[in-house]
């Protein structure tokens, strides 16, 4: 594989396409400093407390601990909302957005990502299609009504120590349950997906005016792994669907299919690089 060549075809790509479609995992995140959940080795990693008790991530990302255990559920999820808050976005973010901005069809991104960071590196929320949820928005346990409601006013106080969440704890302002973030979790049949449902459908539109349109597109894949493949499913889909120009961007993961360009580098080397071509 030649790198350099592939990351020249990733500019020319970028530059000729009248729309760009980012879709990001995990991965994207960890130039910005944010953990690599990756195996429960890197998960104990993050988060020595958990390494303590033997649980993996979907075994703690799961809503029954809302219900057997809320001060430990918000342990988990509210150090997570407090890192997401602190995390600035790393550099690859800005240079997307700013070639997002000026094609002639915009852009959309569609990501795993529960943590905000499209939004706070200045992409449009009504651009943002957050398949699994969004942790900076709370609903009901219960759920007692489908409210979901932002939580940008809401801290969540951890102690770290005995890795539990300090009283008071979020809860419901309809019926006074305890409140959870409003992201799919495993074996969650009370996840309210109202909110990504509709992103998703502005996501879909999109997709089919561009195509109307004739519109030439090129999608944008950054750390996106086997694990939870619903990212890579999507590229791929659109990638077939819209005859798009595709760039997978993963250090790992990296294998294309037949006509996609890769790229195994870190998110925000390889931006870095394309952009250098750019300009």
């Amino acid at each position: 594989m030649d790198t350099e060549k592939n990351i020249k075809k990733a500019a020319e790509a970028v530059k000729n396409a009248d729309a760009i479609l980012i879709t990001a995992g995990a991965g994207i995140g960890v130039d910005s400093g944010l953990p690599d959940f990756r195996g429960n080795s890197g998960f104990w990693k993050a988060y020595p407390p958990i390494a303590k008790l033997g649980k993996s991530f979907s075994e703690m990302a799961n809503p029954v601990w809302f219900d057997e255990d809320p001060q430990i559920a918000w342990a988990f999820y509210g150090h997570r909302l407090n890192l997401y808050r602190e995390t600035i976005p790393h550099a690859g973010f800005e240079i997307m957005l700013d070639w997002a901005k000026n094609k002639t069809y915009g852009y959309y991104v569609y990501t795993s990502n529960v943590d905000g960071q499209f939004q706070k590196a200045g992409f449009d929320d009504e651009a943002i299609d957050e398949v699994h949820g969004s942790i900076h928005h709370f609903q009901c346990i219960r759920p007692c009504t489908n409210n979901i409601w932002d939580a940008s006013d809401i801290d969540v106080n951890v102690d770290l120590d005995v890795f539990e969440a300090v009283e008071p704890l979020p809860r419901c302002p309809s019926c006074g349950a305890i409140a959870r973030p409003n992201i799919l979790m495993f074996g969650d049949w009370n996840w309210i997906s109202d909110r990504s449902s509709e992103q998703s459908n502005s996501c879909h539109n999109w997709l089919d005016e561009l195509k109307a349109a004739n519109a030439k597109l090129v999608i944008i894949e950054l750390g996106a792994g086997h694990a939870v493949p619903t990212v890579r499913m999507k590229s791929q889909s659109v990638f077939r669907s819209h005859n798009a120009e595709f760039i997978r961007i993963n250090p790992r993961d990296h294998k294309t299919p037949d006509g996609g360009i890769t790229i195994p580098l870190g998110s925000k080397e390889a931006i870095e690089r394309i952009a250098g071509y750019i300009r």
